[in-house]
């Protein structure tokens, strides 16, 4: 099966987008937009600042994180985004901007409290995953940085503590996107960390028309991964080499944890920047195998390595089991892996699901998949920016230098069984702007059933998007919880039962790009008045059902609490 073919529309609208012809293709006229800029108004003022003087440092280029999460635990989101720094390379000073921390108010907006928090760090800041580590109920945050990593104990009180010496923890380097996961299954969250390239500042690299440009990840030898073990007493052990993940390497950018596999163990699979991706398979004894080859998601259909960036893992065509989608340079489409299920593998299908074409021109870094009309199919978002210079964009506010990686993104709108459309007015506030966009977190900011959006952007202003696209039915939001562990159970399944529909969600926080999200899981339920159940396959094989008294609403699951299956 081929990918894709070009018609002479798709090759007119490659060469232009080539050429810097267009910024996005014009938009349908007639609907309004589906995503609204809230950003001034909810007193989100954040900026990135890369601290570039002009070097051309890679780590300029590839930061910055986002994420969503209730640090404060009252029962709404709050904001944390990851910050560069004006000394790259030279370690941290009280000079240079610091990660923020926002917190949301009763009315919606947000205020910084990064002074109070204790979480400004002052490194150069690329991730952030979150997780609870300690089972206290209060979730964690860990930064990845190009320089040290750090971990953030949070203690409950709206403050944090950087506990990263007495855990034990004593990752360096470049490390990109990280996630919490229960590898050995024991009840306490462990952490999977990507590292980019052992880069060295001082190579400089130019572009084909001989101008100095960013380096390619491949001038640099690449990094292995770490994971790390939590112990359960406040300590990590670096357990990277007993469980293999030493013997490959391959430029780490993005990172879900998942069961691939169906063996009820987590496993991981890692988007690499130029190289091979690997499907780490969960021995169940400590130990994982990189699978990616033999399962089908190494290479793209031709059996080339792409420049993965980010990368989840979701049902993507609706048949009970995790596909997965990763953003790529320009150039490269975007993949869409098709899980053909029963242990069969994945296939390349992103010719026929309508991805390809329209990503070709443009590099894509964070990306989400949530039903943003709530029609019980999944849609897709892309975030985009170059990495190497192009045509200086008259759209951007940037500046002739940084508007010359400036690109739109992208939002699609699945039409059914995998399908999927660009959707140009629709997301007119989240395409139209030309920017380097980076990380992208989901969630339900404003409590009304429906996700919203956290976008990141270099050297420019961070975006908070307000969905209030028009519905086309019901919804339904699950948080699992075991009470063993006074958490969310990242990992479990929840498949919800309907007449005539059944829909598959994962309790998870990372996917994307150097973010991390809501784990709760959402449901777009379409036309449907009633749900029949919801099963929930919880990280340790116990399977119960629950009953769904009523739909528009948020419903707390706990482990043991419900009908065994």
């Amino acid at each position: 099966m081929s990918r894709f073919r070009f018609s002479p529309w798709m090759f007119a609208t490659l060469l232009l987008g080539l050429s810097g012809g267009c910024d996005s293709p014009p938009p349908r006229l007639g609907a309004a937009a589906w995503f609204v800029d809230i950003s001034s108004e909810s007193g989100l003022d954040f900026e990135h600042e890369t601290g570039a003087t002009g070097e051309l440092l890679l780590p300029e280029i590839m930061a910055g994180g986002a994420a969503l999460f209730d640090f404060d635990v009252d029962g709404d989101l709050d904001i944390y985004l990851t910050q560069g720094n004006h000394r790259l390379g030279k370690g941290e000073s009280a000079e240079s901007p610091t990660n923020r921390l926002y917190r949301q108010e009763d009315d919606g907006r947000f205020v910084d409290v990064t002074s109070t928090s204790g979480l400004g760090d002052a490194g150069y800041g690329m991730g952030v995953a979150v997780g609870d580590i300690d089972n206290d109920g209060a979730p964690d945050v860990y930064v990845t940085n190009y320089g040290p990593d750090r971990l953030y104990l949070n203690h409950g009180d709206g403050t944090f503590r950087d506990v990263t010496s007495e855990a034990g923890i004593g990752v360096s380097g470049w490390s990109c996107s990280a996630t919490f996961f229960d590898f050995d299954l024991d009840g306490y969250l462990d952490l999977y960390v990507t590292r980019y390239v052992r880069y060295d500042p001082r190579k400089d690299c130019i572009d084909s028309a001989g101008r100095p440009d960013y380096c390619s990840p491949k001038v640099f030898p690449a990094a292995t991964d770490v994971l790390l073990r939590n112990n359960g007493d406040g300590s990590f052990a670096d357990v990277s080499r007993q469980a293999g993940i030493e013997a490959d390497f391959g430029a780490g950018l993005g990172v879900v944890a998942e069961d691939f596999s169906g063996d009820g163990r987590p496993d991981v699979y890692v988007a690499n920047d130029g190289y091979p991706n690997q499907l780490w398979i969960n021995q169940g004894d400590g130990s994982f195998v990189n699978e990616a080859l033999i399962r089908g998601v190494a290479f793209d259909l031709h059996g080339r390595p792409e420049a993965g960036m980010g990368v989840l893992a979701a049902d993507l065509d609706n048949d009970l089991d995790l596909d997965l989608f990763l953003t790529h340079l320009a150039n490269e489409s975007n993949t869409f892996y098709r899980n053909r299920g029963a242990g069969e593998g994945y296939e390349d299908a992103t010719g026929e699901t309508g991805l390809a074409a329209s990503s070709l021109v443009h590099t894509g870094f964070g990306t989400a998949a949530f039903d943003i009309a709530l029609d019980g199919d999944l849609d897709l978002l892309v975030a985009n920016g170059r990495v190497t210079r192009g045509r200086a964009r008259e759209a951007s506010p940037l500046g002739p230098f940084w508007s010359s990686f400036a690109e739109p993104n992208l939002v699609y709108l699945q039409s059914g069984q995998g399908r999927f459309e660009p959707a140009v007015s629709q997301g007119a506030e989240f395409t139209t702007p030309v920017e380097i966009s980076r990380g992208l977190a989901t969630g339900d900011i404003d409590a009304d059933g429906d996700l919203d959006l956290l976008l990141s952007n270099v050297q420019s202003g961070a975006r908070l998007y307000r969905n209030e696209a028009p519905r086309s039915g019901s919804w339904l939001m699950v948080r699992a919880l075991d009470p063993r562990y006074r958490r969310d159970a990242i990992g479990a399944q929840v498949t919800a039962f309907g007449p005539g529909l059944r829909i598959l969600r994962t309790i998870t926080r990372g996917f994307s790009y150097l973010s991390s999200s809501d784990p709760r899981a959402h449901f777009g339920l379409g036309a449907l008045e009633r749900l029949d159940r919801i099963e929930v396959h919880w990280p340790d094989g116990l399977r119960e059902s629950f009953a769904v008294p009523e739909l528009e609403r948020l419903m707390i699951v706990e482990r043991g609490r419900g009908t065994p299956l």
